[in-house]
């Protein structure tokens, strides 16, 4: 077995080494139904993340039987990267089949694009449930990789349609999950025209797509180009409108409104689903976040998550940082603030949500490490205590240790996947190679599996069986 170690990672390599043979180890057993020492119980979900270690994206099983298991396995047939010019970046999934971006170091000359894999899950409709069918091991589906995918950084789910921002073409690829399929003709997806540089997009009910541009200066700073999609003409966005700042680095929709993440607070703007371009359907409104009270400087953020009528998005840093929700269906949403004690050195990252099988909403924000040798947290935020859907009361309920990160640049932070109805979550530690079990019942880690490389953003699907 040849064993390559990466020098940026040498004072990683006595635990990277040990991962990587005692998972070899754990996967066998956990592979072979045969095997005596296995005792594999009920299925609860399945779940596949990347690899930062070799730029693969790997899959595994969550089992619940005298013990939990969690098994780990190569996605069979996944292209193999080049782990120096290479990155996985976000990834969707919709209809069973997960789209993985890839993106290079030169502007997507070298090679860039998406992978596409069916899940190998099947849900079948029993009125108040599903029954979750785990029919076959996950398979590649389209491999979309050259020289013309135009680098995507950001990877996106919108009313099902998955969509890619292609950078370096000045422009983003609208997906059908539903026709992606092994006997699909390519060009897969259609490519429209809007946005520049470090895209951000969002795309509402598949009619129009707001995508933005990245200059921080110029004529074009603050520009947010408004594509129809359901026209033919793909070539020119249908009209532009520009924000009071620029650097936008996020984007999002919900309640058929639009909202924007520039270098100076959160904007937003109707939606225009006839994309007339009246004066009205681009009226730019403003959301003050604050003063950053060292830098002076206007309060931002980066990302948003949706949670029904509600947009979630972090601000602030140390003592200063915030979860902050706004309810959408609002004629004017207001800020609400929830207060996190992040300690120096700490930094919180974008949130992800779930509504628990019990009922009870969460929203889930590591404060993964920024400088210093500081032990990372892992806090959840009860998002209505009183269960009257209004976020108002919205107060952290928990703080819980965790492995450690491996932040470098976009990559390296923990991520955290739910199974489809809501009874347990799985958390990579990127910095020690682990997956830890939560159960939403009553959050508590009830397992945690030693799977090796350095595991990042995840995903998960399925459920445990239904007793009828």
């Amino acid at each position: 077995m040849m064993i390559i170690i990466r020098m940026a990672h040498a004072t990683l390599f006595p635990l990277a080494l040990i991962a990587s043979i005692l998972s070899t180890r754990h996967d066998l057993a956990a592979s072979d139904p045969r095997h005596p020492a296995v005792d594999r119980g009920e299925r609860v979900m399945r779940i596949f993340w990347q690899d930062k270690s070799t730029d693969t994206l790997r899959w595994g099983e969550v089992f619940k039987g005298s013990q939990w298991l969690i098994t780990a396995s190569p996605v069979k047939g996944f292209p193999a990267l080049d782990t120096e010019r290479q990155d996985l970046v976000q990834m969707e999934q919709s209809e069973g089949k997960l789209v993985v971006g890839v993106r290079d170091d030169d502007s997507g000359k070298f090679q860039s694009g998406w992978i596409a894999v069916d899940m190998g899950v099947t849900a079948t409709s029993h009125g108040n449930h599903f029954d979750w069918k785990y029919d076959q091991s996950p398979s590649i589906v389209v491999s979309q990789l050259d020289t013309e995918q135009g680098n995507p950084a950001h990877v996106y789910l919108y009313d099902g349609f998955i969509y890619l921002a292609n950078d370096a073409r000045n422009g983003f690829t609208q997906l059908d999950p539903t026709r992606i399929s092994n006997g699909a003709v390519a060009p897969f997806g259609t490519f429209f025209s809007g946005g520049s540089g470090h895209i951000t997009l969002a795309a509402v009910k598949n009619q129009v797509g707001y995508s933005t541009w990245i200059d921080a200066e110029g004529s074009s700073k603050g520009r947010v180009d408004v594509v129809n999609l359901t026209s033919e003409e793909r070539t020119t966005p249908a009209y532009s409108f520009q924000l009071p700042s620029g650097v936008i680095h996020g984007a999002t929709t919900n309640s058929d409104k639009v909202f924007f993440a520039p270098s100076d607070g959160v904007c937003w703007v109707n939606a225009d689903l006839s994309v007339s371009g009246a004066t009205e359907a681009a009226s730019v409104q403003h959301i003050s976040l604050g003063i950053d009270q060292e830098s002076e400087k206007p309060l931002r953020t980066g990302a948003f998550v949706n949670h029904r009528n509600w947009v979630l998005f972090t601000t602030g840093k140390g003592e200063h940082s915030t979860l902050c929700l706004l309810n959408a269906a609002l004629k004017t949403p207001e800020v609400i603030r929830v207060p996190i004690n992040v300690a120096d050195g700490l930094t919180l990252v974008t949130p992800e949500v779930v509504l628990a099988a019990g009922g009870k909403r969460y929203a889930f924000l590591f404060q993964d490490r920024k400088e210093g040798d500081i032990q990372e947290l892992l806090t959840i935020v009860d998002l209505d205590p009183d269960g009257d859907r209004n976020f108002g009361d919205a107060s952290v309920v928990k703080t819980i240790p965790v492995g450690a990160s491996l932040v470098d640049g976009h990559s390296g932070h923990h991520g955290i996947a739910f199974d489809s109805e809501g009874r347990y979550a799985c958390i990579t530690n990127p910095g020690d190679g682990t997956i830890w079990l939560l159960t939403l019942k009553d959050l508590n880690v009830k397992f945690k599996s030693l799977v090796g490389g350095i595991p990042t953003a995840i995903t998960g699907i399925g459920a445990a069986p239904h007793r009828h």
